[in-house]
């Protein structure tokens, strides 16, 4: 299989509007019949550097970063310098004459003259705009959709930045005619049913979906948007959101929250979460659920705070003093995103342990179109108990698992401790109890139902590539580009606890590759510990950029070797 998506880029500093085009121009493409995958790669900083933005265009699913530059879009040749070993004499290159020929690129280059035309409209920031005309008159999409996006953007601002926002929309899809790229690719109706997001939407999603009425959060990258998206759904969805005053007390709350009968969640960083793992072990002797997102980036310390790594599946397995159950999920694409987050409330809810959902800065600031979701199929399944004046909270059952009530709701009195406790939940140092109330807690998941890997290609594998989160899309593709018939992939949403069935699938293999986006291969190391299954092959990238499918694509046919 060959890859026939077209690769266009956008390249600019922070603050010159790449938001925009992306936005309006992800829209155009999914109502107008395509599919599409939009990655996004920036630096640290509010304005200047260099910031790109990848958008492979399909007529068939993609969900993954390519290295390769069909149709590189400029708007500041200081940018260049950093793309040189993604562009080749087939790359197009668009944007000023004095930018795009600053550097010797041996591409393709086709100037336009975008400042004498934003001259011609008084202003510069109508600059985005322009562009998008131009890709959509490349791109052949429906301008109607795209005059309605931008009067119903720029309404409140008046007519005349309607207009001028409409004119240089025409003057892009104008230019577009001039260029002649001859890009063809076929349209899919079936792309107008979807709708689009991102990462960190599908997380903002699910949580509403899994009944999450309660936020409490620090701000930090990449995990805010979460937090910003369920504000913007607060009155409508009956959310409490609250921007805490440290990680520290983020955690406090949302267990709170849950004392109390709501469905709480947290949403942070490496860095945030460093923080919070005191809370995360009082939720394990207080038995309280709790659902956190943990959005990783590269660390340690502040590492790269806007780049990408798998880096720590670790932290969230062994955070917090003590032993206690948990429960680790991992999404690798949006659809996942949704239902792994309403599952983290559910399994939290039902179990009454801390459930994690693992992302990354990847996953959290990617798009892309999904199919909707019937949310009837997607239940709520509350626990909290009517106490009676007897009530336990910690009584001691064959599952684990005791009733959980909360103050207000029966006669019963609701006690926590975070000391070791009797079933009352009174302080106690009896050490027989102790060891009862170890063992209660440990056996708590027992009647818990795993999420099996997904095994891709066939089923009679001799290679099994092994992979977890958002590496899902770029394996998969390097797999259908190299098209071996005794290659497999399996796909891991839940990482922990491993699921029941992970030893049988990985001894079928007679050689396992594992593929992960940190220096020690953490999950590969969690086979290790937990089924004494040694990896040898492994594919690990910790540079901060995620794998692309021909990199990825590469490095497997060597292992594969």
């Amino acid at each position: 299989m060959t890859d026939t998506s077209y690769s266009v880029v956008l390249s600019g500093e922070a603050g010159q509007g790449l938001k925009t085009i992306e936005t309006l121009f992800m829209v155009l493409l999914q109502k107008s019949g395509y599919h599409a995958f939009l990655s996004k790669e920036f630096m640290s900083r509010v304005r200047g550097g260099n910031n790109t933005t990848e958008i492979r265009i399909s007529s068939g699913p993609v969900g993954a970063f390519v290295e390769r530059i069909d149709l590189l879009v400029v708007f500041s040749g200081d940018g260049l310098s950093r793309l040189m070993d993604r562009i080749d004499a087939h790359t197009v290159i668009i944007g000023e004459k004095e930018d795009i020929e600053a550097i010797p690129t041996g591409a393709i280059l086709k100037p336009i003259p975008i400042a004498s035309k934003m001259k011609e409209l008084g202003n510069a920031i109508f600059a985005n705009n322009l562009i998008n005309g131009l890709l959509c008159g490349l791109f052949k999409c429906d301008e109607s959709i795209a005059h309605e996006a931008i009067r119903k953007q720029f309404e409140s601002k008046g007519a005349e930045v309607v207009d001028k926002n409409l004119a240089a929309f025409q003057m892009g899809e104008d230019l577009s005619k001039t260029l002649e790229l001859g890009i063809a690719i076929k349209k899919e109706a079936h792309t107008k049913k979807q709708f689009a997001l991102n990462g960190s939407v599908s997380i903002g999603i699910g949580a509403i979906a899994g009944g999450c009425d309660f936020i409490a959060s620090y701000p930090m990258s990449p995990s805010t948007a979460v937090l910003a998206y369920l504000a913007t759904k607060a009155r409508q969805c009956g959310i409490v959101v609250e921007q805490a005053e440290d990680e520290i007390a983020a955690i406090n709350m949302c267990l709170g929250a849950w004392y109390t009968g709501a469905r709480g969640m947290v949403t942070t960083s490496g860095g945030g979460f460093a923080l919070m793992t005191e809370g995360v072990s009082l939720a394990g002797i207080i038995e309280s659920p709790a659902v956190i997102h943990l959005a990783q980036r590269p660390g340690p310390g502040t590492g790269l705070p806007t780049r990408t790594e798998q880096g720590d599946l670790n932290l969230a397995l062994y955070a917090g003093h003590g032993d206690f159950p948990r429960i680790i999920y991992a999404p690798g694409t949006f659809d996942d995103g949704i239902r792994l987050t309403h599952r983290a409330f559910e399994m939290a809810d039902a179990f009454q342990v801390p459930v994690f959902v693992l992302t990354d800065q990847y996953f959290l600031d990617s798009e892309g179109f999904t199919d909707k979701i019937d949310f009837s199929t997607l239940p709520i399944h509350r626990k909290v108990v009517k106490t009676d004046a007897g009530y336990l909270r910690y009584s001691l059952t064959e599952s684990g698992v005791s009733p959980r009530g909360v103050p207000g709701y029966g006669d019963g009195f609701v006690c926590v401790d975070s000391d070791e406790h009797t079933e009352e939940g009174r302080i106690t140092e009896d050490f027989s109890v102790r060891k009862a109330m170890v063992e209660k807690r440990m056996r708590k998941l027992s009647a818990y139902e795993d999420i099996e890997p997904e095994i891709l290609g066939p089923t009679d594998y001799k290679t099994l590539v092994i992979g977890w989160g958002s590496t899902y899309g770029a394996i998969k593709e390097a797999l259908e580009l190299l098209g071996r018939k005794d290659v497999a992939f399996a796909y891991f949403r839940q990482v922990f606890p491993l699921p029941k069935s992970t030893k049988a699938i990985l001894a079928k293999a007679k050689r396992l590759v594992l593929v992960e986006n940190n220096v020690t291969g953490q999950f590969g190391d969690l086979i290790g510990k937990e089924l004494h299954i040694g990896i040898e092959n492994r594919i690990l990238q910790y540079n901060g950029t995620p794998f692309s499918v021909e990199s990825l694509a590469r490095k497997l046919e060597g292992a594969l070797k």
